[in-house]
């Protein structure tokens, strides 16, 4: 990782560093309290971002005010994030799930000279001092090649997409149709936006289901919203086959979760890509407290496996997303594999 300092070095070190605890927690010692909004609590994926966050902060993180939640509602986040400035926030960490509606937002942040870290999305507009987010694109390419693969080259596919108002439903949309109509011609591909619903892709599925008895294969952009409700269908329809056996639709999802770790060793899906919660937390809040004091990052290479890219309004840390199958669900380095065992 490249990077510069312009303040004192006493406590600029990782926030993984034990020495951090008695340096700048619960105090502003390091140049202030950090705010953090978390997008919303109706995914097991969020859910345990949210759990990562607050066990960094209790282990040494940086000083913050209490979480608030905007609950996926983009007018939320604004006043969130407004309220934990008023009350002294010097760093705000969000996930705006609408990244076309903040940027008035992030002009007002940017005037009072408070860097924000975006987590998950990337702002269509306004600065960001990081985003921290995986590459999405690489989401819906692996996901087509994924399926592409295992149906031969042919066959009809439902892909459930997300909100494509948010960056990453559009990035997973876009690279997932370009390498289909490019690799696998062959493929038929029904795009069924959601806004990130389980009752929207599930009521959706189901009419195309009505019309197509021969889906081959399901991509779902988002396995914490869209995951149970489409086993629930299938298995309704009589449609849940486990795999290798005749009559299978393979499926591939995006997240990680446990959940989905479950499915795929009981055959009812095929694959995953594990969308890293904990890392989007541990350096949402090393990002956080970077801007804190007044750190700066260049494009290249980091220390922690991934690429800083430069964006129109910032930085972009893109942090690995490995695909998950039935060859290596049992990985202890996935993070689901961890939140299991602690449990």
């Amino acid at each position: 990782m490249r990077l510069r300092t312009t303040g004192a070095a006493a406590c600029a070190v990782l926030l993984a560093s034990a020495a951090l605890a008695g340096c700048n927690r619960g105090s502003d010692a390091a140049g202030g309290k950090i705010g953090l909004d978390m997008p919303r609590t109706d995914t097991d994926f969020w859910n345990s971002y949210q759990s990562y966050v607050e066990k960094g902060l209790e282990n040494g993180g940086p000083a913050a005010l209490p979480l608030s939640n905007s609950q996926n509602d983009i007018s939320k986040v604004v006043s969130n994030v407004q309220a934990l400035t008023d009350q002294g926030a010097k760093a705000i960490v969000m996930a705006p799930q609408d990244t076309g509606a903040i940027a008035s937002e992030l002009q007002r942040l940017e005037e009072k000279k408070i860097p924000v870290v975006s987590v998950d999305t990337r702002p269509d507009e306004g600065k960001v001092y990081m985003v921290v987010r995986a590459d999405n694109r690489a989401y819906g390419e692996k996901s087509c090649e994924y399926l592409g693969k295992k149906l031969g080259g042919k066959g009809r596919v439902a892909e459930l997409q997300g909100d494509l108002s948010s960056i990453n439903g559009r990035d997973r949309s876009a690279a997932f149709a370009s390498c289909m109509k490019k690799k696998f011609p062959k493929i038929a591909v029904h795009e069924l936006a959601t806004d990130w619903k389980g009752e929207v892709a599930s009521a959706k599925l189901q009419s195309l289901l009505a019309q197509h008895k021969d889906i081959d294969g399901i991509y779902l952009q988002a396995g914490g919203v869209f995951l149970q409700p489409t086993l629930a269908l299938l298995e309704q329809k009589k449609l849940l086959e486990p795999a290798g056996s005749r009559g299978h639709i393979t499926i591939i999802s995006n997240d990680g979760i446990p959940d989905e770790l479950t499915a795929i060793r009981a055959g009812t899906i095929d694959a995953t890509l594990s969308q890293p919660a904990d890392l989007y937390a541990k350096y949402a809040l090393f990002y956080a407290k970077a801007g804190l004091e007044g750190k700066t990052f260049s494009p290249g290479p980091t220390d922690h496996d991934s690429t800083i890219v430069k964006i129109n309004n910032g930085l972009e840390d893109q942090l690995p997303a490995p695909l998950v199958t039935k060859d290596n669900v049992d990985d202890t380095k996935l993070w689901a594999n961890q939140l299991e065992k602690k449990k």
